[in-house]
């Protein structure tokens, strides 16, 4: 069996478990949300062991080294040991998880109950006008 030394980069993506389709590792890339070795680039670079990632997702990122290369998408536990992440990016991804868990308990009350007839009533009334 051959050992595989470099593989795209949207398929590393989706392989690491950073991206449920390679479809959507491949847009990332393409709007560069994906930098490699510190520039922005396309979905079919190849990756290599010791390349140097910066993935941003959604409103976290990572900053990743790759330690290993898999074309095949396995378990996250196995996925986890295809990179490195340091120690800064995930102090920083952890303050900004506890930051929105307190932004959403203050902004984003959720009304204790549904609201009765009455109380729907009023409410189609108030927006027909």
């Amino acid at each position: 069996m051959e050992k595989i030394t470099s593989l795209r980069l949207d398929k590393w993506l989706w392989a690491a478990r950073f991206f449920k389709t390679r479809k959507l590792a491949a847009e990332a890339v393409s709007g560069g949300k994906v930098q490699l070795n510190g520039q922005r680039t396309k979905p079919s670079k190849e990756v290599k062991i010791g390349s140097h990632l910066l993935i941003h997702k959604e409103q976290f990122s990572w900053d990743i080294t790759v330690l290993g290369i898999n074309s095949h998408r396995r378990p996250a536990s196995e996925a986890a040991l295809l990179y490195e992440e340091s120690a800064a990016s995930i102090e920083k991804r952890e303050q900004d998880i506890i930051q929105r868990r307190e932004e959403r308990q203050f902004l984003h009350a959720e009304p204790s109950t549904r609201p009765n007839k009455k109380q729907r009533r009023l409410i189609h009334q108030f927006k027909q006008f």
